[in-house]
C-alpha cells in the first residue's frame, strides 16, 4: 500500500500537479520498524575487603560475574496531517543485572534498568505526538528511521512534542555518545552524568517539549513528570507542583568545512526528596546511620550541562561534555554522580576499508558533593552506592569499543571498560568489565 501510494505521489509530480516540495513533506505516511539488543558483560572478582553485599550495602559484589540485558522495541510512526506524526513504541525487556545494579557512580551498562528481571517484561516505551510547523528557509530531507518519517524541514521551524517519550532523545543529544545500543554504553558516557533528568525506573517519562529552529540556532524547554518516589515506577501526577524542567540552547557551527554543535542546558527539579544535610542531622540526633529516605520533604535540585561534537573529518568525530548539580539532595532518576567531566573520540573505519565499523574511546571522570561525600562516610546509603563507609576518591571510567557492521541490519561490538575507585571508594576495585553487543535494526 505505501509503495502504491509513493508511485501515485510521484507520478503525479512529474505531470506536474504536486510540487516536488509538497512530495517531500508527505513522501512518507508511515513507517515501521524493530530493533534487538542483547548485551553480554563479565567482570572478574575485584578487591573488596568490607561492604559485603547482601548486608543492606550498595555494593558490587566482590565475585566474578556474566550478567546479560536482551531489549526488543517494535517501532511505528504514522502521519495523521500536515506536519502532525504520532509515534508508538512497546518494548520487551530482560536482564540479569550486574550487582543487583549497585556498586557504580557511573553504570557500565546503558540498557539497563533499574527492576529489570531475568523474567521477560513488556511496556509501553513510548507514545508521543509530535507537530513541526515549517516558517522560512531552505528545506533538508529526513531519512526514515525510528521515530521519524522520511520528508523534509525548514531551517527555521517550531516542533511540538507531547506524550510519553525518552527525555535525552530530545535533549543532551550527542551525535557521538548517546545511544548505547550502538556507542558507549557507560551511565557516564551516554548522557552528561550529573544531569539528574526526570524519567522512570526504565528510563521512560510522560512529558511535553517545545522546540525552535532558527537556520544554526535551536532553543529547547521541556517539563516532564517525575516518579512519586525516587527509582519508582509510578509517575506523579501533580504535573504543575512536581517535575523536571530543562532549557538548552543549541548552536551549530562549521570549521575547516567540517561541522559541530555546542549546547548549554539548565535544569530543575522539584519534588518529595531527601536532604544529606537533614539526614546527617537526623543521625546525629538519633545516634543511628543517616537515611535519607526519612527525610523527604519538598526539595528542589538544579544543574547544568555544557556539551560539544566536532567532526575532524569525514570519519573522525571528538565530543566533551561538563556535567554539574548541586548534589544537595539524593539521586532521583539517573546516575549517582554529582559532577562529571568526559570527552572521548570516534572513527569511521574507512582508513582500513571498513567504513561502516567504528572505533570509539572515551574516558569520564565523577565526583560527589562534600555533603554527599559525608553522608557515604557516615554509613548513610543511596539508592545504588554506599559501601557502609567510604575511602573518598573521584571515580574514573575508561571505555573503548570497537563496532563492526556485519551487513545492512545487524552489528556487534567488542567493549572493554575499566573503572578506577567504583562508587568512589579506593578500598574497592578496580573492575574491568569485557563486553558483547549485538544489534540488529529492521
Amino acid at each position: 500500500m505505501k509503495t502504491i501510494f509513493k508511485t501515485v505521489l510521484l507520478s503525479s509530480i512529474m505531470a506536474g500537479s504536486v510540487n516536488a516540495q509538497d512530495y517531500a513533506t508527505t513522501l512518507e505516511p508511515w513507517n515501521a520498524g524493530l530493533q534487538t539488543t542483547s548485551i553480554w558483560q563479565y567482570k572478574p572478582s575485584i578487591n573488596a575487603p568490607y561492604g559485603i553485599y547482601g548486608d543492606n550495602i550498595h555494593s558490587i559484589l566482590p565475585k566474578s560475574e556474566s550478567v546479560y540485558s536482551i531489549s526488543v522495541s517494535p517501532t511505528f510512526g504514522l502521519r495523521v496531517w500536515d506536519g502532525g506524526e504520532v509515534y508508538f513504541t512497546p518494548e520487551m525487556f530482560s536482564t540479569k543485572m550486574m550487582s543487583e545494579m549497585t556498586g557504580f557512580g557511573g553504570f557500565p551498562n546503558g540498557e539497563n534498568q533499574r527492576g529489570g528481571s531475568e523474567k521477560p517484561k513488556s511496556y509501553i516505551a513510548k507514545l508521543f505526538f509530535r507537530q513541526t510547523w515549517n516558517l522560512d528557509g531552505d528545506y533538508t530531507t529526513v531519512a526514515s528511521e525510528a521515530g521519524q518519517l522520511a520528508g523534509s524541514v525548514s531551517s527555521q521551524r517550531i516542533v511540538l512534542t507531547i506524550g510519553q517519550m525518552a527525555l535525552p532523545d530530545i535533549f543532551d543529544n550527542n551525535k557521538y555518545s548517546h545511544n548505547p545500543r550502538t556507542q558507549f554504553m557507560n551511565w557516564s558516557l551516554m548522557s552528561g552524568g550529573g544531569y539528574d533528568y526526570a524519567a522512570d525506573i526504565r528510563g521512560y517519562n510522560q512529558g511535553v517539549t517545545l522546540e525552535y529552529y532558527n537556520y544554526e540556532w535551536v532553543y529547547r524547554i521541556g517539563r516532564f513528570k517525575e516518579p512519586t518516589i525516587p527509582n519508582g515506577l509510578e509517575l506523579d501526577l501533580h504535573f504543575l507542583t512536581h517535575y523536571g524542567d530543562q532549557i538548552e540552547v543549541e548552536h551549530e557551527h562549521t570549521i575547516a568545512s567540517q561541522t559541530g554543535k555546542i549546547r548549554a542546558l539548565v535544569f530543575r527539579d522539584k519534588m518529595q526528596m531527601g536532604s544529606y544535610a537533614d539526614a546527617l542531622t537526623l543521625g546525629q540526633t538519633s545516634s543511628e546511620i543517616p537515611d535519607q529516605t526519612l527525610v523527604r520533604k519538598e526539595n528542589t535540585k538544579s544543574g547544568y550541562v555544557i556539551g560539544l561534537e566536532q567532526a575532524l573529518s569525514n570519519d573522525v568525530g571528538v565530543f566533551g561534555r561538563y556535567s554539574w548539580c548541586d548534589g544537595k539532595t539524593e539521586m532521583y532518576s539517573f546516575a549517582e554522580i554529582d559532577e562529571s567531566l568526559s570527552g572521548g573520540i570516534s572513527i569511521q573505519g574507512e582508513k582500513w576499508e571498513r567504513k561502516d565499523d567504528t572505533f570509539g574511546i572515551a574516558i569520564a571522570l565523577n565526583d560527589l558533593s562534600k555533603i554527599h561525600r559525608e553522608y557515604l562516610a557516615q554509613g548513610g546509603l543511596d539508592f545504588i552506592i554506599g559501601d557502609g563507609k567510604i575511602n573518598y576518591h573521584q571515580e574514573q571510567i575508561l571505555e573503548t569499543y570497537y563496532s563492526v557492521r556485519i551487513n545492512k541490519n545487524i552489528w556487534t561490538s567488542l567493549d572493554y571498560q575499566h573503572i578506577v575507585n567504583p562508587a568512589y571508594n579506593s578500598d574497592r576495585g578496580p573492575v574491568n568489565i569485557y563486553g558483547i553487543r549485538l544489534h540488529m535494526e529492521f
